[in-house]
This record gives C-alpha cells, structure tokens and sequence, in this order.
C-alpha cells in the first residue's frame, strides 16, 4: 500500500556532501516515524536519523553534527543532508516509513541508495 522512492546516493569524496530524498506514496494512514538506516556489508542495519510524527528527532551519534534530517510533511517526504562524510559513512542507506493503523504498526522500506565515500 504504501511506496518509498529514494534518491540521491552516489560516490563523494572524504568531506563531500550528498542529500537523500526520500518520497512517500500509497495510503498513509497515520505516520509513526520517518527516517533513514543503512547497512555496511557484513553489518547490522544501523539507525542514522528518523523524525517522529511529533517532529521529534533522533541521531545516531556517529552522525550528530554531519547530518540533518528533515520532513516535509505535506509532500510525505524526508531529506537527509549529509555533510563532512566519512568513508565509514560508506552503505546502502534505506528509507523507512512506520504507519499505523489503530493499533497495529507497519514498516515499509525503501529498496536502498548507494552512498559510497573514498578515503
């Protein structure tokens, strides 16, 4: 029911800067969260930002300070600005969308963006 389309990953430089988009599409019943996660190969999936229904929002620490998320509520869509990137910052960066619906919470995903930073 619910779609995800990201954009802007790519390859940048050790300092450089990218900007995620991510677009949601379907129906939205109510929105828990939005945000951004990202998977190094051989790693867990790690939080990086999400933004509450509030407009509570949540780093991870080794982005806090680099990255801002923000939302633009009316167009369902989330922007990660990634600044200062690091080669550890290297993974596919995935879009999550939590809904609700009565009691019952639903997760969608993102099919992934490359974000690749050289040393």
């Amino acid at each position: 029911q619910v779609q995800l389309m990201e954009s802007g990953g790519g390859l940048v430089q050790t300092g450089g800067s990218l900007r995620l988009s991510c677009a949601a599409s379907g129906r939205i019943f109510s929105m828990n969260a939005m945000g951004w996660y990202r998977q190094a190969p051989g790693n867990e999936r790690e939080l990086v930002a999400v933004i509450t229904s509030g407009g509570r929002l949540n780093y991870a620490d080794p982005v806090k300070g680099r990255f801002t998320l923000s939302r633009d509520n009316a167009k369902n869509t989330v922007y990660l600005q990634m600044n200062s990137l690091k080669p550890e910052d290297t993974a596919v960066y995935y879009c999550l969308l939590s809904d609700r619906l009565g009691s019952d919470s639903y997760d969608y995903w993102g099919q992934g963006t490359q974000v690749t930073v050289t040393s």
